[in-house]
C-alpha cells in the first residue's frame, strides 16, 4: 500500500521500502536535528529483511525531529521525521493526520522507495490487495495482510478473513492471527485443567518482554489452567515446566540478540521450507583429480586464483538441462510445478548478518571464469549489504559450498520454492583405484536435498549422477579449456 505524505511537508511517514515490507531497523541516522537536507539525500540507513536500504528525503527542508533510536524496529505508515515548516503542529496534531483513514484519493499509488506503481496495471485477483473490512462492518473482501501474516494463518489453520486487523488502515498482523487462534482455541474446544497453556501463547511474552513472567501475557483462562496444574498431583505436572522455565530468569547468558532482520528472515524462509516440501538427500562422492589439474593450469594461464566451485556450478548447469524437473519451482497457491526455461543459480554466501542467497541469473551461459567472477561480485554484494534486492530472488536451483569451511557431507534445507539444493564438501585426497591400480586421488563429496513431492529419489540419484559423471570428465565439461 503506497504512503500518503502530508501536502505541507511538515514530517515524512516511513514507505514501504519494497515488497510488502511492514517494518525496519533503524540502523543509523545520517542527519541531526536543525541539519538543512536537499532533496533525495539519505535521511537514515534501514535494514529489512532483506537489505540495508538508504532512506532519501523526499524533499529538502531543515530537520526539526527524529523519531526513532538506532537499533529500533520502525513500523511502515510511522513518522520518521518532522521538518521545521514555521508552524506550530503538535504531536497530537500530526498524530490525528497519521490515524485518518485514507480516503479514496489518498489510497492512489504514491510510490516508494523503490519506485511506483502504475494505476493502470492489472493483476490477478488473487494476487489483487484489496482494502482490509473494518471490524465492525464485515464484508467479502480479503483481509490486507502480508505474506508472512498469511503463511502463519495458514499454519495455525486460521480464515484470515476472520480476523479483526489492529494494523494501520487495518491491516493484519501476526499478533492478531495469533490472538485469535488462542481465542479460538481456548473458547471450541476448553483444555482440562491439568494441562498447562499452549506453547503459541508463550512465545510473545518470550521475544517482547525477555524475562518478564509469562503470566502477564496470558488469558485469563490460560492463567486459570496454569494455577489448576500447581494443585494437581506430582504425576499430573509433566507438562508444568514448560510454563516455569521460561517465566523463570535464566542464569548465564552472555548476550542477547533480538532475533531480526536477515537473522529472522532466515528462520522464517527454513521453517516455512521444512514445513512445506518433503525433503530427502541423496549423497555421491565426485573423482575430481583430473578437473583439479585442468582448475591449476587455468590458474597459471590466467595469473589468478580459481576455486572448484564454479567447475560445480558449470556441471550442475548441464545437468539441469538433462534433468529438467531438478530445475523447477513449486507454486503452492495454485498447486502447479513451473519447470523453468532458465538456469538461475543461488549461491549461499556466509556473512557476518547471517545467510544469504544471492542469484546468478542464466547461469547456463557463462563460462566458468566468468561464473568465478559472478560469485565474487554477488559475494562481495552481500557482505557489504550493497546488493540489489532483485538479486536475492528468482532461483531455480541452489548450491551451498559448505567445504569451504570444513565438513563432507551435509543434509541441506531446500531454499524454497525451489525443489532442489546441493551442498558441495571439502575435497580431499585419498587412495584410489582404478584398472586394478592404486593412485592418490582427490574426492569431491556431494549431497543433494530434494523435494520429494517433485523429484523422485531415482530422479534425484540420476541428476547426481551426472554431476558426478561430469566433475570426473573434464574433456566433456570443458571442452575447449
Amino acid at each position: 500500500m503506497a504512503t500518503k505524505q502530508p501536502d505541507d511537508k511538515s514530517h515524512f511517514i516511513l514507505p514501504d521500502l519494497g515488497e510488502g515490507v511492514h517494518e525496519a531497523e533503524l540502523v543509523k541516522w545520517r542527519v541531526q536535528p536543525g541539519e538543512k537536507v536537499d532533496e533525495h539525500q539519505t535521511l537514515a540507513e534501514m535494514e529489512t529483511d532483506k537489505a540495508l536500504v538508504e532512506v532519501p528525503s523526499p524533499w529538502s527542508g531543515i530537520i526539526k525531529e527524529l523519531n526513532g533510536a538506532e537499533g529500533e524496529i520502525l513500523l511502515v505508515g510511522n513518522i520518521l521525521v518532522t521538518y521545521d515548516i514555521g508552524g506550530s503542529d503538535s504531536p497530537m496534531q500530526i498524530d490525528a493526520i497519521v490515524d485518518e483513514p485514507p480516503t479514496a484519493v489518498e489510497c492512489e499509488d504514491a510510490g516508494t522507495v523503490v519506485g511506483s506503481v502504475d494505476s493502470t496495471l492489472s493483476v490477478p485477483s488473487s494476487f489483487r490487495r484489496e482494502s482490509a473490512p473494518a471490524a465492525e462492518a464485515p464484508s467479502d473482501n480479503r483481509a490486507q495482510a502480508t505474506p508472512a501474516v498469511r503463511r502463519i494463518a495458514r499454519d495455525l489453520n486460521v480464515n484470515i478473513n476472520r480476523v479483526s486487523g489492529s494494523g494501520r488502515g487495518g491491516r493484519v498482523t501476526a499478533s492478531d492471527i495469533e490472538r485469535f487462534a488462542a481465542s479460538a482455541s481456548s473458547s471450541d474446544s476448553p483444555r482440562p485443567a491439568a494441562h498447562p497453556v499452549a506453547p503459541r501463547a508463550v512465545r510473545p511474552a518470550v521475544a517482547n518482554q525477555r524475562n518478564a513472567p509469562v503470566e502477564t501475557t496470558l488469558p485469563a483462562t490460560a492463567k486459570s489452567d496454569t494455577h489448576a496444574v500447581s494443585s494437581t498431583s506430582p504425576s499430573q505436572e509433566v507438562d508444568m515446566p514448560l510454563v516455569t522455565r521460561v517465566a523463570e530468569p535464566i542464569e548465564g547468558v552472555a548476550e542477547r540478540i533480538p532475533f531480526r532482520g536477515v537473522r529472522r528472515k532466515i528462520a522464517e524462509s527454513l521453517l516455512h521450507s521444512v514445513r512445506t516440501t518433503v525433503h530427502f538427500t541423496v549423497v555421491d562422492e565426485a573423482d575430481v583429480t583430473a578437473i583439479d589439474r585442468k582448475r591449476k593450469g587455468l590458474e597459471q594461464l590466467l595469473g589468478r586464483k580459481l576455486s572448484l566451485l564454479p567447475f560445480v556450478m558449470s556441471a550442475v548447469c548441464t545437468a539441469l538441462r538433462q534433468h529438467p524437473t531438478v530445475n523447477a519451482t513449486v507454486d503452492d497457491f495454485v498447486d502447479e510445478i513451473l519447470v523453468r526455461s532458465v538456469v538461475n543459480l543461488g549461491c549461499a554466501v556466509d556473512t557476518e548478518h547471517g545467510l544469504m542467497v544471492p542469484v546468478i541469473g542464466n547461469a547456463d551461459q557463462l563460462s566458468v571464469v566468468q561464473l568465478s567472477d559472478a560469485v565474487s561480485e554477488v559475494a562481495k554484494g552481500c557482505r557489504d549489504r550493497s546488493i540489489d534486492r532483485s538479486q536475492l530472488t528468482g532461483g531455480t536451483f541452489t548450491i551451498s559450498n559448505v567445504g569451504s569451511y570444513g565438513g563432507m557431507f551435509a543434509t541441506p534445507i531446500i531454499n524454497y520454492p525451489e525443489v532442489a539444493i546441493l551442498a558441495v564438501g571439502r575435497a580431499k585426497e585419498q587412495v584410489l583405484t582404478k584398472g586394478g591400480a592404486f593412485y592418490a586421488g582427490l574426492v569431491l563429496p556431494l549431497s543433494m536435498s530434494c523435494d520429494h513431492r517433485v523429484v523422485d529419489g531415482a530422479e534425484g540419484a540420476r541428476f547426481l549422477r551426472t554431476v558426478v559423471g561430469l566433475l570426473e570428465s573434464p574433456d566433456k565439461l570443458l571442452p575447449d579449456v
